[in-house]
């Protein structure tokens, strides 16, 4: 998916996970109801400082608004999860090599 689409996906899903109109997004990044409007139609793309802006404003990390969601799932698992996640993967992988050669 294109980052630009999955910023914009993220700015909604985020917004109404918050309970946040349109109108209140733009009131707590001080900006107009329109940006925002248009922001999430991707007519307009906002700067780095207006992204710091709506992740704060969204109560979320910046990087989460350009993270698909199954690599915001990952990115928020423990790092104990993430060593045993690997490690399965890892064996799997192995498995399947080692048929192969069989």
């Amino acid at each position: 998916m294109e980052l630009r689409s999955v910023f914009i996906g993220n700015v909604k899903k985020y917004r109404k996970l918050a309970g946040l109109s349109q109108m209140v997004l733009a009131e707590k990044c001080q900006s107009s109801t329109s940006y925002i409007g248009e922001i999430e139609i991707g007519k307009k793309f906002p700067s780095v400082e207006m992204i710091q802006k709506i992740a704060v404003a969204l109560n979320v990390q910046p990087y989460k608004l350009f993270m698909e969601d199954n690599d915001s799932y990952l990115a928020s698992l423990p790092p104990e999860k993430k060593e045993l996640l690997i490690e399965n993967l890892h064996n799997a992988i192995v498995k399947v090599v080692n048929q192969d050669e069989v």
